[in-house]
């Protein structure tokens, strides 16, 4: 696989709301996903290495939605980006639609996990990261994307602490900081990760050069985390 990827569609950030809009229904959890909407979009738009060509393609970067409670704009971006059909969205969370309230890998076209349930995808996404090691596989990143009330479980916690003591090179977290942890950090987010050995910054999560910068700073021998911070969720 090839260090650049095709990123040509019809549709730019601008078309995000509308095709959220597509997106009617119960139980959508719309400021949920609005937190997401700029991260997703740089991440895809200039840093991912993956198309809807490469999606099986072992040296694609894997991109695994923890917050999954909220996939309307990963739908909307993943629609723009040309790995689903822009015509699904209109049946957001119907009974015959792949398109539900927490994202299906065996329906959603480029998805890499099932998700929603709080706690588990940076679990995960240390272990991909880990077995991409233990494989010779050097390139490929694996980023997770987790919102900042996800850090209240556990399960988190050992997966942070696990992968800065490994030197987990291969691993990037983004965390969206909406205020609704229950559980403060002292001196915030991202000294939580740096104390477990991570490279990490806080970022304006609505700002795109300062997500980009973020996205790409190096790291080397560390896992990456980049907190953005967004309006709070009321």
């Amino acid at each position: 696989m090839t260090a650049t990827t095709e990123r040509r569609t019809p549709y730019r950030y601008t078309d995000l709301p509308r095709l959220m809009g597509l997106m009617t229904g119960d139980e959508k959890h719309g400021p949920s996903a609005t937190s997401t909407l700029d991260v997703l979009w740089v991440l895809y738009d200039k840093v991912l290495r993956v198309t809807p060509g490469t999606v099986d393609d072992p040296g694609r970067d894997r991109f695994l939605l923890s917050k999954g409670h909220g996939p309307m704009a990963y739908y909307a971006v993943l629609a723009a980006k040309g790995f689903l059909p822009v015509e699904w969205l209109s049946g957001f969370g119907e009974f015959a639609s792949p398109l539900g309230q927490h994202p299906d890998r065996m329906l959603v076209p480029g998805a890499e996990i099932g998700s929603g349930s709080l706690g588990h995808g940076l679990p995960i996404a240390v272990g991909v990261a880990l077995g991409l090691r233990a494989q010779g596989r050097t390139e490929p990143a694996v980023w997770t994307l987790v919102g900042d009330a996800e850090l209240d479980e556990g399960s988190n916690h050992e997966a942070i602490a696990f992968a800065g003591a490994v030197g987990l090179e291969g691993l990037r977290a983004v965390v969206i900081d909406n205020g609704s942890a229950t559980y403060g950090t002292a001196g915030g987010i991202a000294a939580r990760f740096e104390v477990a050995g991570w490279s990490a910054v806080s970022v304006d999560g609505r700002d795109h050069e300062a997500l980009y910068e973020a996205f790409t700073a190096p790291h080397p021998g560390r896992p990456h985390v980049v907190v953005a911070r967004v309006e709070p969720k009321f």
